[in-house]
């Protein structure tokens, strides 16, 4: 098995005749997916998405793949191959093409028009190309065939790509559903119809890959979404994906089923659902969603709230109403709320902390735990085995997922009778060649984090994420002191002063003598440079601090020559 290495240097050219493959994302974290093609120096790219920042970047939005490896190849890059909309997938394209906005994008229709609806906001009018399943389209030396496959979101796809150094499948993110709500199922006499004609690479879905056995069908939760509402005797808010049509259109049901009216709530819920409305994906009956105003002054058992929060997001309706600091809605004791996803991993803090929350206020919380109010859109162990078994590739690279699940995902190709050292692992900026049939890591590229933070993109360092976590568990501290340009002796202060630290203003009391006596010191000894006298202030208060509190804050020293 071919495993990423800590240090890897910068990859030779690329042999003539092969084709080379370089993660900018989607590995080792559930987000920020993005694979770059290369074949006889054109490039095309596979997704363009987001990351949803953690607990440990406070204050970041967003967390976008790094372009810096291909920027100044942008006019090499083919297209753009978006396989379904999630944002974890297509996030990240406005910021793409604000480097260079004629990149054509290819896709299906319901995710180009998420897609362009989120390049309208940014004036944004990109070039597009709509597939579908079936279809095949030659984007430079790629050849590009597409099939349905199955997913928490319509019209997802998986993309072949054909190059004289093989034949490659990316399946994008995928379920293997029997009975989908919309009839659409992974098109698997496709995928073996390739494993015939012989796959040399597959890029697979890992999200899944430890969890065994195969996917529950979506057609099981309506019968469930039902008995929740037939109980329910106040409002009943549901939240969910805000690109999660199927689920949306199951509470529609569900509402139509019990007499009740439907609000959506959350920007990206109205703006997805009323495109799906428009794309005949999403089928509303006439008179059943009402505006908000309308909902707020309904009974409360004559009404339904469908909103987005269902990751815990603190911004998000769901989020807002948990806070208690949403305008229209105040959760009450009689509220059924219903969150209708699975846990993206990492969010299970947030997740829960809005429950309690919700809980707090009194209303009932139904989520997954509890009831099965969702299945994954991805495809556990025995459907990833399935697949390896028809598609037969001679060489396998698990992306999409962390790290347990890129092993595990490696662990089944292996069973399946992938050669072990044919299956690649891999880290983001690794690349990747196929040369003869033969996948295997060559190099390394720079593939860092860049982090949005308002309307800065990529001005947030590590060190300044570090600056903010100190804050942020530890506190401030400022020491400000007037010394002699001369002598370096302290003719002023210290006084210190302190944020998030105590809120007793003798607290400090005791350093401040120690300061002075550290800076008296220290002007004997002739030290007047106002940087080292500056050092000797924060490692003076850094040691009293560590010795009396046991904390470590941020300490920030001043010191003023006259």
């Amino acid at each position: 098995m071919t495993e990423a290495r800590i240090e890897t240097e910068l990859p030779p050219p690329l042999p003539e005749g092969g084709l080379r493959i370089i993660p900018l994302g989607g590995l080792g974290a559930i987000g920020r997916n993005m694979t770059v093609f290369e074949y006889n120096g054109k490039l095309l790219v596979v997704d363009c998405g987001v990351l949803f920042p953690d607990v440990e970047q406070p204050g970041v939005d967003l967390i976008l793949p790094d372009f810096a490896p291909i920027l100044d190849r942008l006019d090499d890059v083919q297209a753009i191959v978006l396989t379904h909309g999630h944002e974890d997938h297509i996030g990240a394209v406005p910021y793409l093409l604000a480097h260079k906005p004629d990149i054509p994008l290819v896709g299906s229709e319901f995710t180009l028009a998420l897609v362009e609806a989120k390049l309208a906001e940014r004036r944004i009018q990109p070039y597009t190309l709509t597939v579908r399943e079936g279809g095949r389209e030659q984007l430079g030396p790629f050849e590009c065939e597409f099939f349905a496959v199955n997913h928490s979101i319509p019209d997802a796809l998986a993309v072949a790509l054909r190059t004289p150094a093989g034949l490659v499948l990316h399946t994008g993110d995928f379920k293997m559903d029997q009975l989908p709500l919309d009839g659409r199922i992974t098109d698997l006499a496709g995928f073996a119809r390739l494993g015939a004609e012989g796959v040399d690479l597959l890029l697979s879905d890992s999200t899944n890959a430890e969890i065994p056995g195969f996917v529950t069908p979506e057609r099981e939760i309506g019968p469930v979404l039902d008995s929740i509402f037939a109980k329910a005797r106040g409002r009943i808010i549901v939240a969910s994906f805000a690109s999660h049509v199927h689920r949306v259109q199951q509470v529609f049901d569900s509402a139509v089923e019990h007499g009740r009216k439907v609000a959506l709530i959350g920007r990206s819920m109205v703006r997805n659902m009323g495109i799906a409305r428009d794309l005949g994906l999403l089928n509303i009956p006439p008179g059943l969603v009402v505006g908000l105003d309308e909902a707020t002054s309904m009974p409360p058992d004559q009404i339904v709230l469908m909103s987005t929060g269902s990751q815990g997001e603190p911004m998000s309706a769901l989020g807002r109403m948990a806070s208690g600091d949403h305008r229209h809605i105040t959760i009450a004791p009689g509220d059924t709320v219903v969150l209708a996803s699975s846990l993206v991993p990492g969010n299970e803090t947030s997740v829960y902390r809005v429950i309690n929350r919700l809980a707090r206020a009194g209303a009932v919380v139904v989520h997954k735990d509890v009831a099965k109010v969702h299945v994954s859109g991805h495809a556990p162990a025995g459907e990833l085995l399935y697949l390896l078994n028809i598609v037969r590739p001679s060489n396998l690279m698990p992306v999409h997922g962390e790290w347990r699940h890129l092993r595990a995902h490696a662990r089944l190709g292996v069973e399946s009778g992938v050669a072990a050292d044919r299956v690649v692992l891999c880290e983001d900026g690794d690349v990747v060649d196929l040369v003869e049939g033969r996948a295997s890591l060559v190099g390394h590229v720079k593939s860092r984090y860049v982090y949005v933070d308002g309307l800065a993109v990529g001005d947030v360092s590590e060190s300044l994420l570090t600056e903010r976590r100190i804050l942020g568990d530890g506190g401030f501290i400022a020491a400000t002191v007037v010394v002699d340009s001369v002598t370096g002796k302290v003719v002023g202060g210290p006084t210190v002063s302190a944020k998030g630290f105590s809120e007793d203003p003798e607290a400090f009391s005791p350093v401040v003598p120690l300061i002075t006596e550290a800076l008296n010191r220290a002007a004997s000894d002739g030290i007047t440079d106002p940087h080292q006298l500056q050092q000797i202030v924060r490692r003076t208060v850094g040691r009293w601090v560590n010795d009396a509190y046991r904390r470590r804050p941020m300490i920030v020293p001043n010191v003023v020559e006259v």
